[in-house]
């Protein structure tokens, strides 16, 4: 009975959470296999791929600029524009070219960004700020030179070209790292909050904060701390009755007394 109910949960379930939870496996796979490659092999790898990825990127983002290319009229070869008029005008027309020329632009920048950034991490051994500034820059001075934006002078546009990447990549690095961690205060409340989930009373985690009874504090509290917060009793005798349960609690408790 046990095993048909089992067949019956397989079968009914979501065809795209199937296809997601394989996907996830052959991510795993092939992420083990590529560790465990020579560092020449896995960034030869790991450029192609971003590079594929970034070549589609470009050619769909190109059929929605083809149109606006041909706006930018193509001088006369006898024509005489100033140096800067020239590279202004190549500025223009690599931004806004056709399928082909922005999937090269966007093949370039993906893959030379993520070979450089696969080649410093297994040097260093981490991914840190400058890795990343390191391969904006790089991303930035091949987009320049491959685009064609360099003008008459391609080598300072490319270095150029290379610092702004760099600053606009080590900014967004910095910001992603402040969002991706916990603010400091919620370090000190983990216990807390799992204890407040087991128990349901998720909604008086604000009173723990405003008291500042933090997570070195539950082996020490009382009713009358709790009552101070404004907790009201149903919820004060869960939560003392779970300290009193708590083995590593009550341990705490115990030694401090």
């Amino acid at each position: 009975m046990e095993q048909g109910k089992q067949g019956i949960m397989v079968a009914t379930q979501n065809p795209i959470e199937q296809l997601q939870a394989r996907f996830k496996e052959l991510e795993a796979g092939f992420k083990l296999w590529l560790s465990k490659q020579s560092l020449p092999v896995e960034a030869a790898v790991v450029t192609s791929t971003s590079a594929a990825q970034g070549a589609a990127i470009g050619a769909f983002m190109g059929t929605l600029t083809a149109d606006a290319s041909s706006t930018f009229p193509t001088p006369p070869p006898n024509a005489s524009l100033n140096p800067q008029a020239m590279a202004s005008l190549k500025q223009a027309q690599a931004l806004a070219g056709g399928p082909f020329v922005q999937a090269r632009n966007f093949a370039v920048m993906t893959g030379v960004n993520a070979g450089i950034s696969c080649v410093l991490k297994r040097i260093r051994g981490k991914e840190d700020v400058q890795s990343s500034m390191a391969a904006a820059f790089g991303s930035g001075a091949m987009f320049s030179l491959v685009s064609g934006m360099g003008g008459p002078n391609q080598a300072a546009n490319a270095v150029t070209s290379g610092l702004f990447f760099a600053l606009v990549q080590g900014g967004l690095f910095q910001i992603g790292q402040k969002f991706s961690q916990p603010p400091t205060e919620d370090i000190h409340y983990a216990k807390t909050r799992n204890m407040l989930h087991n128990l349901g009373l998720q909604s008086y985690e604000k009173n723990f904060k405003k008291g500042l009874l933090t997570d070195n504090t539950l082996p020490l509290l009382n009713d009358s701390a709790l009552r101070d917060v404004r907790i009201p009793p149903g919820p004060r005798l869960l939560i003392l009755d779970h300290i009193q349960r708590d083995p590593d609690l009550k341990e705490k408790r115990g030694s401090r007394n």
